[in-house]
């Protein structure tokens, strides 16, 4: 499927492409200008989506197929993406902005991420289990059915492919619903899915407004799961639902991770994993390093470094020859971020650099903003506290590390969290007090699908990626033969 307006409009149901109920505008960050309507479900498609996914999943053909010819379905789906990566990282580059070099290495991740659950198929193993008496026990793992998985608008590739690709492999159907504001690489991740052999209806794309396709979704009865990355608020949304419907979901959601330099620390080494932490992706990350901890005997000289590091950043359009950064994912995100620099104002803090759109003219009809480093602020300011979701960093000392752990605990999030630190026995100990699902030592967004990975507290319940990623998504059953 090329992607024109007209064919974003359409909801992949059932193998086929089903005009939208109705649609809405997507519209480039980078320029301001729309890229095309794109499809809005109602709630008979909803229906229609659920209807189909039950009936392919219990099809024999899908519930009987062996491992290794569904690891070869996954394998099939990384070389089309791999085949489509150019038009992939374009779509999601004027969906959300991101620049071209970080669409294409997010491309390339997700074809990893097929191949690697592609591998986790065919090999992963029940377990035989100590009988207490004359008979053999054994756990076999079977799928929940139809799940539905709703994926953010900062990562749409990755987070899609961590989730169909477990979920598949766990033999599951899965119906894909998008963020409203990348919808159309989900929908060329549907078109991949049908070109690679997966049966119709094990994979429906819906796209949609969460108000809208994605409450109904979440509400539907033929639904037994959901897995859910995005904000915390959403997120307690559709925990609410689930306890009603007593259904399993996996949440990863926000976060407001401690970045914590040492003062024997290789402070050139820090500046850039504090830079790549918080103004990747325009800061808007999940584990965006944005509460920045420095010791107090080195913060003034690791600020300069800092500071002259974030200045030569170039905020371009996302398509520029070196572009670092390009704009914020929607002109409503960068009127969230600059409200919440101005309450840091109020709050004490002094904008040490950026706090502000950029000034140069081709950059004027996108919703840019520079990358920003708040400092002054105490513990317990607005924005210290709540999770920015964008390129704003701030900067705050430490003393010793009980001071530091009181601090660097001190929120309600717990999704990630680093330490730079000569120092091991340090960094060990360390580590293992921060209230994080990750932590990482003497780097920054350190990822791997062969990791679990998951938030503490209000960041989130459940383990994507890893062979625990692919239980996620199925139900353990105890078998017994008398002996």
């Amino acid at each position: 499927m090329s992607q024109t307006s007209s064919q974003a409009k359409s909801l992949l149901i059932d193998g086929r492409w089903t005009p939208a109920a109705q649609t809405f505008a997507s519209v480039n960050p980078a320029t301001g200008a729309a890229n095309f309507e794109v499809g809005a479900a109602d709630a008979a498609q909803v229906d229609a989506a659920v209807d189909s996914a039950w009936r392919a999943v219990r099809q024999k053909a899908w519930r009987d197929m062996l491992p290794h010819q569904r690891a070869a379905l996954l394998r099939r789906m990384a070389d089309g993406i791999d085949a489509n990566a150019d038009l992939l990282a374009r779509l999601q580059m004027i969906e959300n902005g991101k620049v071209w070099n970080e669409c294409k290495a997010q491309v390339a991740s997700a074809a990893a991420t097929f191949r690697y659950y592609a591998g986790v198929c065919e090999t992963v193993t029940s377990e035989v289990t100590p009988p207490r008496g004359n008979y053999l026990s054994l756990t076999q793992y079977e799928p929940y059915g139809v799940i539905v998985a709703i994926t953010p608008w900062n990562s749409p590739l990755t987070m899609e492919a961590q989730k169909i690709a477990p979920a598949l492999a766990a033999g599951n159907a899965v119906i894909l619903k998008p963020s409203e504001v990348t919808s159309s690489p989900a929908l060329e991740l549907g078109r991949i899915a049908l070109e690679a052999g997966l049966p119709p209806g094990i994979l429906n794309v819906v796209t949609g407004l969460g108000s809208g396709a994605g409450k109904l979704l979440v509400e539907h009865p033929g639904v037994r799961m959901v897995s859910f990355t995005g904000g915390t608020a959403s997120g307690r949304a559709i925990a609410r639902v689930a306890a009603d419907k007593l259904m399993p979901v996996a949440l990863e959601l926000g976060g407001k991770s401690p970045h914590i330099v040492c003062a024997d620390a290789d402070l050139d080494a820090a500046v850039e994993g504090v830079i790549g932490g918080i103004f990747e992706g325009s800061g808007q990350s999940c584990v965006a390093g944005s509460r920045l901890y420095v010791q107090r005997s080195v913060q003034q000289v690791f600020l300069e470094k800092l500071l002259a590091r974030t200045r030569a950043i170039r905020v371009d359009q996302p398509d520029a020859q070196g572009a670092g950064m390009g704009p914020i994912a929607s002109f409503a995100h960068r009127e969230k971020i600059e409200s919440m620099v101005a309450s840091a104002l109020k709050d004490g803090g002094e904008i040490l650099v950026g706090g502000k759109r950029p000034d140069e003219d081709h950059l004027a009809q996108g919703a840019f903003y520079l990358p920003t480093v708040i400092g002054g602020l105490k513990s317990d300011a607005y924005v210290v506290r709540e999770e920015i979701f964008g390129p704003v960093l701030c900067a705050l000392p430490f003393d010793d590390e009980d001071d530091l752990i009181a601090q660097a605990n001190d929120s309600v999030y717990g999704l990630a969290s680093g330490i730079w630190t000569a120092d091991y026995r340090r960094a060990w100990r360390v580590a293992r007090q921060l209230e994080a699902g990750s932590v990482w030592v003497n780097t920054y967004k350190q990822l791997s699908i062969s990791t679990p990975f998951g938030g503490f507290k209000q960041s989130g319940i459940g383990r994507e990626k890893g062979i625990s990623g692919l239980r996620l998504y199925q139900q353990s059953k105890g078998i017994y033969f008398a002996m």
